[in-house]
């Protein structure tokens, strides 16, 4: 098994190009099930949850070929309608298949997903959005059984709470339905936005893109025909980046990077004291003076996204002063604190809110990722730490990170990838 071996107190300075959004090319690879005609993608970066999907494409009968950041996915063969425990079990995103295969073949098995162990992610929001479009649904055995032989009819859905893989299922559902489809507090992260503008340009007629209500066109069970789709960078990713370059207290360069999708942590980097630059596609980060404090709470885009508390946590153990993280999203996701307490971070946990009184030093030691991106704020502690520091567990951050050791090294940092010695 890898692990990360850092030793820490070394300066970044350079530029780092941002890959393409996991988050976006999961669906957008999901979506290609609507078609029964190639379509090529590209900008895909190489991680392990896309190469996992891609395998699932193919043992459904799709083909699929994948070279760097292009995959040419041609599912118009494709023969299986279940998507086995095998593959579904490794990736939570693997739900994201049912809404699309439900709408072009009328039936399919979905086994209940896997993934990060966050917390409770449950999938019923998906589930009472395709019934309402007309599908009959079972959960026996460990899968989803979905059935609308007539096929999927628009119909309005009202979601209790914001759900983006819900969300996305939906709108692929409703791209082949009969009829019109209103989705009521729909989420609105940039994934969903490439998402709708995918089949808007296959011919899906969509209202309300980047807003809370979705209106629909169905095509009545009509396939799509997609042009190529260049998948956005990776706003989580950039975020890591700038909290790289915050806690070496260094400047360093983002390029391909679209800073309107991470506003929110950029207004709290600016807040702690940090300045920018901003062109078209880059940002140039500038360190602080002095680290100042956080404040923060976890909610849904636009807001503070979820996915950057881990890193900004181990910005703030650094910072002059106390923070509060308050995290509203999942109830596990501070299972990175007790490792970074191992760093020598003075951290305190209240049920949802974390307390982080900024230290003077990290100390190297061995650390044990338990999440995608708890990895990334191991590493980022690391990055400063005194001495030697071994991330382990890496398998997490591979699931999302494209070269992430690679990246930083070409920054400056003495980061190598080892393997464990048996």
């Amino acid at each position: 098994m890898d692990y990360l071996e850092i030793n820490g107190g070394k300066k970044l300075s350079g530029c780092v190009t941002i890959s393409g959004a996991k988050n976006a090319a999961l669906p957008v690879i999901a979506a290609t099930i609507l078609s029964d005609k190639p379509v090529t993608l590209t900008n895909l970066p190489n991680v392990v949850d896309i190469r996992t999907l891609l395998k699932l494409l193919t043992m459904l009968g799709g083909e699929v070929k994948h070279e760097g950041t292009v995959a040419h996915i041609d599912n118009g063969p494709i023969s299986s309608h279940k998507a086995v425990y095998e593959i579904v079990s490794q990736m939570r995103a693997s739900i994201l298949v049912l809404g699309p295969l439900l709408a072009r073949f009328g039936e399919c098995e979905v086994s209940l997903p896997g993934g990060c162990a966050i917390g409770q992610r449950p999938i019923d929001l998906h589930l009472k959005a395709l019934e309402a479009m007309g599908a009959q649904i079972e959960i026996k055995s460990g899968y989803v059984h979905a059935m609308a032989p007539e096929g999927l009819k628009g119909a309005k859905i009202i979601f209790d709470k914001i759900t983006v893989g819900g969300t996305e299922n939906t709108l692929m559902a409703a791209a082949l339905a009969t009829g019109t489809t209103t989705i009521i507090n729909a989420a609105k992260e940039p994934e969903i936005i490439q998402l709708c503008e995918m089949l808007a340009s296959a011919g899906v007629g969509i209202e309300g893109i980047g807003t809370g209500e979705l209106t629909v066109e169905g095509t009545g069970g009509k396939p799509l025909v997609f042009p190529p789709v260049e998948i956005i960078p990776d706003r989580i990713e950039a975020g890591t980046y700038l909290c790289a370059g915050a806690i070496t207290r260094s400047c360093i360069k983002l390029e391909k990077v679209n800073a309107e999708h991470i506003r929110a942590s950029i207004d709290k980097l600016e807040s702690m004291g940090f300045t920018f630059d901003i062109g078209e596609e880059t940002i140039t980060i500038y360190p602080a003076e002095t680290i100042r404090p956080v404040n923060l709470i976890t909610v849904e885009y636009p807001g503070f996204p979820t996915d950057m508390q881990a890193q900004f946590m181990a910005l703030a153990v650094v910072a002059e002063g106390e923070s509060l993280i308050e995290e509203r999203l999942f109830e596990n996701r501070f299972m990175h604190v007790s490792e970074l307490n191992r760093l020598g971070a003075d951290i305190w946990l209240k049920g949802n809110v974390a307390a982080v009184k900024g230290v003077e030093k990290l100390y190297g030691a061995d650390v044990m990722a338990t999440d995608l991106r708890a990895s990334s704020a191991l590493v980022l502690a690391g990055l400063v730490a005194e001495g030697t520091t071994n991330v382990r567990r890496i398998y997490h951050l591979d699931r999302g990170y494209d070269n992430l050791e690679g990246k930083l090294a070409a920054l400056g940092a003495d980061i190598v990838r080892k393997k464990e010695q048996k």
